[in-house]
């Protein structure tokens, strides 16, 4: 397990798998620990995966300031990252509140990215947000499922600021509610940092027009990278958010949810490595397009 020094000198780790081009990776949660990544489905198979442990997460150390946990604070582990991998331009992937993290760096390292996949990203960075009505209307897409009529009103008391996170509703967070869903909901509570949860999104963390300014300078091709039925964000938002960059597309995977990687193993991969591999003049700036079908906050 490699471990490198952040510029407060917090002790980080990530863990390497597969072999090929480095892509480096960010977990969401937020403030999970990487291992509920795994292999992304199979995406070892094509790049060595470097997978951080976000400062108090996973097997990287808790840092003396706890204010170090906000998302802006973070940029520059990602950073100091970046050099210690000896990457002069990194293909960088994110997942859920990881997309926050990785879209900061972006504005504020735009010469350092090659290429930047956000998956089931949270938008928050450029000033947009799930709502609670988009989640329920993701929801609702699952009324056919025989787990729906326990698990939609406890979604919406939690939601509505009713009810607590209940694990009766962890179905909607999936495309397929089955054996790998269930194996992968287990370990959730070990692996995440509640206090540097709630700290991750603390006020001052996000200056949605400057960063939109920022992300001007971003000359790599970003692929946003949607679920069909995930609620956050639906992706109807995902579009909107691929308009922020100069040169971004549009994926969204037929019948999956938030772990993409779990619906449809072969599907998420093909799409991915496609992208990652594409001759794509990373000059070259246009309009979103689209391809595919149209704490525990789950960001």
């Amino acid at each position: 397990m490699p471990i490198f020094s952040a510029t407060d000198g917090t002790r980080l780790a990530y863990h390497l798998r597969g072999s090929g081009e480095t892509l480096a990776v960010l977990p969401g949660g937020p403030m999970r620990a990487s291992e509920y990544l795994g292999e992304l489905g199979g995406l070892a198979a094509h790049r060595r995966l470097a997978l951080l442990d976000l400062r108090g997460t996973g097997d990287s150390a808790v840092p003396a300031d706890p204010a170090t946990y906000r998302c802006d604070r973070q940029v520059d582990d990602v950073e100091a990252w970046r050099a210690h991998l000896g990457l002069e331009r990194m293909d960088l992937l994110a997942h859920s509140a990881g997309g926050c993290l990785a879209t900061l760096y972006a504005a504020r390292h735009p010469e350092r990215v090659r290429r930047l996949v956000l998956v089931t990203a949270n938008p928050s960075a450029v000033g947009m947000r799930a709502t609670a009505e988009d989640r329920l209307a993701a929801a609702r897409l699952r009324s056919g499922e025989p787990w729906f009529a326990e698990a939609f009103p406890a979604f919406e008391s939690w939601l509505t600021g009713g009810g607590d996170f209940d694990e009766v509703f962890q179905p909607f967070f999936y495309g397929r509610w089955d054996d790998a869903a269930r194996a992968h909901v287990e370990p959730e509570e070990r692996q995440c940092n509640d206090e540097a949860g709630e700290r991750y999104f603390g006020e001052g963390a996000f200056t949605p027009e400057a960063t939109r300014a920022a992300l001007a300078a971003l000359t790599a091709p970003v692929l946003v990278y949607a679920g069909e039925w995930d609620g956050g964000p639906r992706p109807e938002l995902a579009r909107r958010t691929a308009e922020a960059f100069p040169d971004a597309r549009l994926t969204v995977q037929p019948g999956a949810a938030h772990f993409p990687w779990l619906d449809d193993p072969a599907y998420f991969v093909r799409e991915i490595v496609a992208f990652l591999d594409a001759d794509a003049d990373p000059g070259a700036a246009g309009p979103a397009r689209v391809s595919g079908s149209a704490g525990r906050t789950r960001s």
